[in-house]
């Protein structure tokens, strides 16, 4: 059994939920769930918490439940190798007690495509959040995802998360990519949660010599929705790509930490995050970029921007630096505004109403970042064109 948090932490207690006994790994969920009862929640106090609304959250609210997952595309691939996975769920860093929760209530898909193999399709998982009442007791979900791309390997993954407005829930999804030599893997996940949901997600990605990654994040739905990533370039020559569009609105807010981390020489990383918040909604960026003391010769790029579209609307964007040699490219811009008149005032002055040229000038904004999602083609171009929509959806008062 799961023992509840520690009183002694200032934490509150949250039910607990006995871990099954004939679980191939019971042991080791066994010591996560020991060392999550001796720890406290984290705080807004804490920098990487700072802005977040983390205080709000009362685990006692929520019972740990299996989530439904459906993938599709999977008989593309190979079943992933267990002790591959193991070794690297190994590595996995570990920063608070949600770590330590999903480690001991996951539920994992993994996924490992082989050396060389080219898939025209995308591997699509979904998470369907179902249970907890709104008013009533919620459920707690943890699912784990594990990608693996061997080496010269191409493909892309689609996560999604799905619940009804009158579900009340917390997800806690964990995310590790590892992209072998020269394996270029792409991965988009969208936030399609309902109104009752929070969401506090956590990545970390791995590139190896020559490798491309790319993380993609559509946040639209959700109460409170976070996503930490942590995209490391381990071997030379390694690229590393984040690009995120986010649209909050009612009360909803959007949180996301980055950490774009060289390690290894003439390594690329890019990132461009835009968003949008309206009514009383808010959205938080802080990003760090590292520059380690062994990558001379290292490229990186940070861009967010946010639009506020109504008075009551909040945003906050705080890039960072750390470098730690020299002979390096770097560059980090943020923006915080509402839509410039300029645009607005060119387009209602060819007759163009004003609620048109609003919503025109929104989804101008959002598409290059929907040029760099892996979306714009084959099966994915639906999602696409599916995404445009709820964004059109949102700016004329929709959920």
């Amino acid at each position: 059994m799961l023992t509840p948090l520690s009183t002694d932490t200032g934490t509150d207690e949250f039910v607990a939920a006995a871990i099954p006994a004939d679980a191939p790994d019971h042991d080791l969920r066994a010591a996560a769930a020991t060392r999550a009862a001796g720890m406290a929640l984290p705080s807004p106090e804490q920098e990487v918490w700072r802005y977040s609304r983390i205080a709000e959250l009362r685990l006692a609210d929520f019972e740990p439940a299996a989530v439904r997952t459906t993938v599709s595309g999977s008989e593309q691939v190979l079943a992933a190798d267990e002790a591959f996975v193991a070794q690297l769920v190994a590595g996995m860093d570990v920063h608070d007690v949600f770590d330590e929760l999903n480690a001991a209530y996951h539920r994992t898909v993994a996924i490992s495509v082989p050396a060389g193999k080219v898939l025209a399709e995308p591997i699509v998982v979904t998470h369907h959040i179902e249970g907890g009442t709104v008013g009533g007791a919620g459920v707690a979900l943890y699912p784990r995802l594990v990608i693996h791309g061997g080496a010269d390997s191409e493909f892309t993954v689609v996560e999604r998360f799905e619940s009804s407005d009158d579900t009340h829930a917390l997800v806690v999804p964990r995310l590790l990519v590892h992209a072998a030599q020269a394996a270029r893997v792409s991965y988009v996940g969208v936030n399609l949660l309902g109104a009752h949901t929070w969401q506090l997600g956590h990545q970390q990605a791995t590139g190896e010599r020559d490798s491309t990654t790319l993380l993609g994040t559509v946040a639209i739905g959700g109460d409170y929705a976070r996503v930490r990533t942590d995209a490391r370039v381990t071997g030379q020559g390694a690229t590393t790509k984040q690009v995120a569009l986010y649209y909050a609105d009612g009360t909803q807010m959007h949180d996301f930490r980055t950490l774009q981390d060289h390690i290894a020489p003439k390594t690329y990383s890019d990132l461009l995050f835009k968003g949008a918040v309206q009514n009383t909604a808010k959205s938080v960026y802080t990003g760090l970029i590292r520059i380690r003391e062994e990558a001379k010769g290292s490229v990186a790029f940070q861009t967010n921007r946010n639009l506020t579209l109504s008075a009551g609307a909040w945003a906050e964007s705080v890039p960072n630096l750390d470098i730690r040699t020299n002979d390096v490219k770097c560059s980090h811009a943020s923006t915080v505004g509402p839509i410039d008149d300029e645009q607005r005032f060119y387009l209602e002055s060819r007759g163009i109403p004003p609620e048109v040229a609003e919503r025109l000038v929104v989804l101008g904004f959002f598409d290059d970042v929907l040029n760099l999602l892996p979306v714009s083609s084959g099966s994915l171009a639906a999602l696409r064109a599916d995404i445009r929509a709820r964004v059109a959806n949102k700016l004329a008062g929709g959920r």
